[in-house]
């Protein structure tokens, strides 16, 4: 396979693994954007999150709240993010989540420093929002 993340699981690519659980991994970034800077990955190749069945999604979120403490210690604060999705800035279609450790001085500022804008939508554009949105089964 041509994944990146699927050739580190298989061992063909090195990396600094730093825990394992049943359906996932995590290792040091290799492109780190700062010091202690995490991915936790499932094992299984999954574009999506929505990708992942049940346990593998409980198993992903579960290293990574274990990983999370000990990123937090690198400089205080953790920014967790996922590009779900190329549209989302995904740049490899295999799901992972970045710890990346934050402290007030990096620069990097709030999610919302991302972006333009915040989008201004109408009463009417909300409610199409919400039941576009809220079609999806809760669990």
């Amino acid at each position: 396979m041509d994944c990146i993340f699927c050739r580190i699981i298989s061992g063909e690519i090195p990396a600094r693994m730093l825990g394992e659980s049943a359906h996932s991994v995590s290792f040091l970034d290799a492109f780190p954007l700062a010091r202690g800077h995490v991915l936790v990955i499932p094992k299984s190749h999954r574009a999506k999150i929505q990708d992942l069945d049940a346990k593998e999604n409980a198993d992903l979120f579960g290293l990574v709240h274990t990983m999370i403490s000990g990123v937090d210690l690198v400089a205080g604060s953790t920014l967790m993010a996922v590009h779900n999705g190329p549209g989302a800035g995904q740049e490899v279609p295999h799901v992972h989540v970045h710890l990346v450790p934050r402290s007030g001085d990096d620069h990097a500022g709030p999610i919302h420093s991302m972006f333009d804008g915040v989008v201004k939508l109408s009463e009417s554009e909300t409610d199409d929002v919400c039941k576009l949105v809220g079609k999806q089964p809760l669990l």
